[in-house]
Parts: C-alpha cells; structure tokens; sequence
C-alpha cells in the first residue's frame, strides 16, 4: 500500500508532509512524495524512520496530471493535499489545483489545512515572497 502526497515548498505542503508521514508510519505503507515546486524537497525536518519515501518530479508538464500519474503507478490507496483559503473570485480566474484533485482523484483525498494561530516550531518553512508584477 502506497500514499502519495503532492507537495510545494509552502506552509500547506509541509503540513501535508508532516500529515502524509504520520500516515505512512503504518507497517507496510510507502510515501511516494510529488515535488510540485522549484526547489527540492527537505524532508530533514521529518521524522521519516521506518518509513520508505520517494521522490517525484512533478514540475513539468500538468501537475494533476503528473499527481494522477503517481496514483496509478504506485497504486497508491489515498492521495494527502495542503490546501489553504482562496475566495470564489480567485478560484474562478486562477483556478485551483486543490479543487481539481479534490473533485478528480481515483482515491480518497485528505486535505490538510494549516492552523494558522498554532506554533508552527515542529517545522520551518522559508518560502520567499515573490512580488506580484502587472
């Protein structure tokens, strides 16, 4: 049995991280780990023992493509999202990859929000802020 967790080098995606690791800490359970951003992934910060951990690309190309695509290979069981809080209006002109793998996926989906108010010290995120050009 496999999960796969689709993951950016954001606050969401490390709590899907951490929530897809404390999943996969079940005996006999693989984490296959879609990389959905720039950089590689750390998982240092992870208590990953015992757990085997793969790491896909999934930058080029369709992200719920390559997502999906992970999910068939691996014959994964369940699929672990980061989602955060978007308005109807921004969904409607950006779109929402988190509502395209919530209404899509072959397999069941955990979406994981961040608690914005908890101490986020258990895990570092150092994401920089990339400023908006029009």
């Amino acid at each position: 049995m496999s999960i796969v967790v689709a993951a950016r080098g954001n606050r969401e995606g490390a709590y899907a991280l951490v929530a897809a690791v404390a999943e996969a800490k079940q005996p006999g359970t693989d984490l296959i780990a879609v990389n959905l951003g720039h950089q590689a992934l750390d998982l240092s910060n992870l208590d990953t023992e015992g757990v085997n951990v793969t790491v896909v690309d999934g930058q080029d190309g369709d992200a719920a493509e390559n997502i999906f695509a992970a999910i068939s290979e691996h014959k994964a069981s369940r699929l672990i999202i980061g989602v955060k809080h978007r308005t109807p209006v921004g969904k409607a002109f950006l779109g929402s990859l988190s509502q395209d793998l919530l209404l899509n996926s072959p397999v069941p989906v955990l979406a994981v929000k961040p608690n914005i108010e908890a101490s986020s010290s258990f895990i570092k995120v150092d994401a920089p802020i990339r400023p908006v050009t029009g």
